[in-house]
């Protein structure tokens, strides 16, 4: 296994031949001028910009007026791993001559002011990223949309780059409701935001850990962070919102009845954008899925008031260009390696939220993903339509991968972390397509052997669940309990000081799962925390409880 970061066997800098020669492009060219200042890791430094674009099929001369920008830019240096490469990656904001964020429809995309600039360097292919997004759009789902362009910084030319859209909450990237510092209460508190799981790089970071080990014995929990609203921005109630939300979904998950529809994961989630997620890392053999550049967002609840797993990021690395955690292998389920693998589980820091592993062994999620492939085998995963999209995209880079490859001389050496390793761009892409069809048949062949499940039937536990949904809530909340036999059952509410407000249900309940109401308005609450207590009694000639769940509820007004 080659999972040492071994970035420079290449070649030295010293050796780095002198640019290429640059004049003109089939591709849009950005002219960045930093004024003498170096670009830093964090915080971004202001910036001149200059895009050359005389539209589609259009020559582009480097001696061209600027005609579609010209104008100021924050930049910074952007990436983990990738930042050791000689060929960085940045990330750019438009900005007004004041200094303020600049919306501007960059190279023909949606008007907005964050954008990355990809490097695509370890992807010899140059497209990875490009292809999996395009599948996922195609889901019908958000996914950056991509431009090619090549770039001159400080008259040092750079090669070829891809303009990518930073994910953010946008109506036309993460179509959310937005939030400000003054949404501190009632339906406005609900929604929208972007929570991520990723390495603690770049500025601005700040979440919390999740009280759910990713398994037992792990060394690391999961740190969920506040992606939007971001860390400076999130007020005090809204990262308590946002937290608790996410622990109920958690709580659920790891509970007996995360499968029941009244208040398990089909009434808090999204499923199909779960397996849209799982399909799509799957099908790219991502050694990063689930556990690292992983969205997921929620929208203000009279929107939608369900979790979502995506926007989907970062995959170059993935479609057989890793020879680490069998990542170069067409066969197999990644979430299986990185949730069960002892040398992964032993060695890395970034492990994969637990209720992954429980929502793959269910096997109404497994009939799901047997539905949705069935579908997108026409679309998204259609062999004859990603091909045609590799040999598009091979014939419009021809002429700017010749002046990459001039410039950053990678074709044939190894690059962290490449398992093949081509001498020619064609041997690259020849591999690229052998393997995507090697892998879409392994997958069709292994989902074929899921069950297709068309009902599922009731849950029996082994002893009382108790469960609430939407919690924080305004003004209803759903609470769930299932019985491991039939019984009594008598349900309270009560104050924070543990004073009795009222009993919401006394009587006999059979084996299963039941739910009932809590209407915040009707029993005249005001904010604040309020326990309930579930008691399912046994001995009917004793009436002590047999066991009692409690939950406590959290309205916010």
């Amino acid at each position: 296994m080659k999972n040492t970061l071994i970035l420079f066997v290449l070649t030295t800098l010293s050796t780095i031949p002198v640019n290429a020669q640059f004049t003109s492009s089939n591709l849009p060219i950005i002219i960045i001028n930093t004024n003498g200042q170096t670009i830093p890791n964090t915080t971004k430094i202001t910036a001149d910009m200059k895009v050359i674009w005389n539209g589609d099929g259009q020559r582009n001369n480097i001696t061209d007026p600027p005609n579609h920008y010209n104008g100021k830019i924050g930049i910074e240096l952007r990436g983990s791993s990738s930042q050791s490469f000689p060929k960085k990656g940045y990330a750019v904001e438009t900005r007004d001559s004041a200094g303020e964020n600049l919306n501007v429809e960059l190279m023909g995309f949606p008007a907005e002011n964050d954008w990355v600039f990809n490097a695509t360097y370890n992807d010899k292919s140059l497209m990875r990223d490009v292809l999996v997004y395009d599948a996922a759009r195609k889901t019908g789902r958000y996914a950056s949309r991509s431009r090619y362009f090549e770039l001159v910084v400080n008259g040092d030319y750079k090669g070829l780059y891809i303009l990518f859209e930073k994910i953010k909450r946008d109506k036309n990237r993460v179509a959310i409701k937005g939030m400000e510092i003054t949404d501190t209460s009632g339906v406005a508190l609900t929604g929208g935001y972007i929570v991520k799981i990723d390495k603690l790089d770049g500025e601005d970071i700040g979440g919390w850990n999740s009280p759910f080990l990713p398994f037992p014995g792990a060394h690391k929990p999961i740190f969920y962070q506040y992606h939007e609203p971001k860390n400076s921005k999130i007020v005090p109630e809204q990262k308590n919102y946002i937290r608790q939300f996410i622990t109920n979904f958690e709580t659920v998950m790891n509970s007996s009845n995360f499968a029941d529809t009244a208040v398990g994961f089909p009434k808090i989630a999204n499923d199909t954008s779960f397996v849209d997620y799982f399909l799509i890392n799957e099908f790219a053999k991502n050694v990063d899925g689930y556990r690292l550049s992983t969205f997921m967002y929620k929208d203000r609840d009279n929107k939608d008031p369900k979790l979502y797993m995506g926007p989907v990021w970062d995959f170059n690395i993935a479609l057989g260009n890793a020879d680490y955690y069998d990542g170069w292998k067409t066969t197999g389920w990644e979430l299986d390696f990185l949730t069960t693998d002892s040398y992964f589980l032993q060695n890395d820091a970034y492990f994969v939220p637990t209720w992954w592993k429980k929502l793959f062994a269910w096997d109404h999620f497994k009939s799901l993903i047997k539905q949705r492939w069935a579908v997108l085998l026409q679309t998204s995963f259609n062999k004859d339509r990603i091909y045609s999209v590799i040999d598009s995209l091979t014939d419009y880079l021809s002429e700017a991968r010749t002046r990459n490859f001039q410039r950053w001389p990678v074709l044939g050496v190894y690059v962290w972390p490449n398992y093949f390793i081509g001498t020619t761009y064609q041997q690259e892409i020849d591999y690229l397509k052998s393997w995507i069809t090697t892998r879409i048949q392994w997958m069709s062949s292994a989902i074929n052997g899921f069950t297709d499940v068309q009902t599922e039937q009731p849950v029996i536990p082994q002893s009382l669940e108790v469960a609430n949904y939407p919690n924080p809530f305004n003004p209803t909340t759903t609470i769930k309990y299932s019985l491991p036999s039939s019984g009594n059952v008598v349900i309270k509410i009560y104050d924070s000081q543990g004073s009795l407000i009222s009993t919401l249900f006394s009587g006999e309940a059979s084996a299963g799962s039941h739910e009932i109401k809590v209407d915040a308005e009707k029993l005249h609450l005001s904010s604040g925390f309020y326990p309930v207590t579930v008691s399912f009694i046994e001995n009917e000639t004793t009436g002590i409880p047999a066991q009692t769940g409690v939950v406590k509820l959290l309205l916010i007004k």
